[in-house]
């Protein structure tokens, strides 16, 4: 008799919010980490696509660290965009 292992499911991540708004494909985490250590270099603005305001950031230097820490607070609680206006969401 061979066994086999039977295949759980995983559930899928949600595409959209609870009110209906579209959930960004790139993770919360990566972004929240990447704002905190590389923040002032606009680095997770580059992660999430908006290259404009990444190259703002550079040459700011993080707005001398002001935007980079509303950046920060903006993923953490879940309110920061990708460059298609979709949410940061998933962790």
């Amino acid at each position: 008799m061979s066994e086999e292992n039977p295949v759980v499911a995983q559930p899928a991540k949600p595409t959209v919010t609870a009110s209906g708004e579209p959930i960004s494909p790139k993770s919360r985490a990566v972004a929240a980490i990447l704002a905190w250590f590389l923040g002032i270099f606009g680095i997770h603005r580059f992660y999430v696509g908006k290259n404009g305001t990444g190259i703002l950031m550079i040459l700011t230097l993080g707005g001398v660290g002001i935007w980079t820490l509303i950046d920060f607070v903006m993923i953490v609680v879940g309110s920061f965009r990708d460059k298609e206006n979709h949410v940061l969401a998933n962790w």
